[in-house]
């Protein structure tokens, strides 16, 4: 049997084995996405508009290995769907706009702009292959309770923002890369043993926290590698007076700048940005020259750091799409 067949029957198989309510007559709850026309349809956007608006069920997406060159929206209706890479470097959703083509600013760059709840991608690449020109978003993110894992998310300035204050995200084993500000936004996200990689001497994250949310980004035993060019990289600045970013047991490197963090426009950081940092490794990891608005945090205030403090009692370990 062919490689290919052999992973459709595996997925079928997974499929069926996890807790499902069934598909609705006319809708199907298992769904093959193939760009060389032998599935149920050739782009993603044809298999959204297939499926059924909020769904009290799981639909399960498979994507053929291929390049996908389009600009995807899940739409805000729906809910519980799978979308699973049949290989993450070789099933690629591509496109290639930035902010200054036409004025179109930042936050219609979108390669992949996520607006449904309760959705998990799986071994995908997300890609904005825009040259750097200016702002180039490759994943959007304004839906609650999304999961990726095992996927590349790539670009230059601006790759990932996380919309929505108080939206809970989880990255398991992620590869994600950048320039500028290529983590940035207002909703909550947990990191977890994903690589960070910086390709230019700038900043990784740009947090916009909201006063009222409790946490922002927490990046839990990642690691953080360079591009050959790359000598000075800062873990973040304030894209909003209260933006929240901890690294916890991370490998950072050897290029983070001795004071790790920088102010930007924010008059007095020490009264309201919430940076943070405990048990990193690598040089990069000393702390004696930070900025002294950001904290070393204790061994206590660590351990209560935990992923279902953090995303407010929703573990998407537990169970993927309906734990609400």
């Amino acid at each position: 049997m062919k490689r290919k067949s052999l992973f459709i029957l595996a997925f079928l198989l997974l499929c069926g084995s996890m807790e499902t309510w069934g598909a609705s007559p006319g809708y199907k709850d298992t769904i093959v996405v193939a760009r060389d026309g032998t599935g149920d349809y050739r782009t993603l956007t044809e298999a959204f508009e297939h499926c059924r608006a909020y769904m009290d069920y799981t639909v399960h997406i498979l994507v053929k290995k291929g390049f996908y060159k389009e600009k995807v929206i899940v739409p805000s209706w729906l809910e519980n769907i799978v979308i699973e890479g049949e290989d993450v470097e070789n099933t690629i959703i591509n496109y290639d706009d930035h902010a200054n083509i036409n004025n179109m600013g930042t936050f219609r760059t979108y390669t992949l702009r996520v607006d449904g709840n309760a959705i998990t991608f799986r071994n995908i690449t997300i890609e904005n292959s825009a040259p750097q020109m200016g702002q180039a978003v490759a994943l959007h993110t304004e839906g609650d309770r999304l999961v990726f894992i095992g996927c590349r998310i790539l670009g230059n300035q601006d790759t990932v923002f996380t919309g929505h204050g108080g939206a809970r995200l989880y990255f398991s084993n992620c590869y994600i890369e950048g320039t500028t500000d290529f983590i940035f936004g207002p909703a909550t996200a947990w990191f977890e043993n994903c690589t960070i990689h910086c390709k230019r001497d700038s900043y990784i994250t740009a947090a916009s926290t909201p006063a009222d949310v409790k946490y922002g980004y927490v990046f839990n035993k990642c690691r953080v590698t360079y591009a050959s060019n790359v000598t000075n990289v800062k873990l973040g600045r304030p894209w909003r007076d209260y933006a929240y970013t901890l690294f916890i047991n991370c490998d950072l490197g050897e290029l983070i700048a001795p004071v790790g963090w920088v102010s930007w426009n924010v008059p007095h950081p020490e009264q309201t940005v919430r940076y943070a940092e405990y048990g990193c490794t690598g040089s990069s990891a000393r702390t004696e020259d930070r900025v002294s608005w950001a904290r070393q945090l204790s061994k206590k205030e660590a351990s209560e750091i935990t992923l279902e403090k953090v995303l407010l009692g929703w573990n998407p370990l537990a169970k993927e799409l309906t734990n609400k």
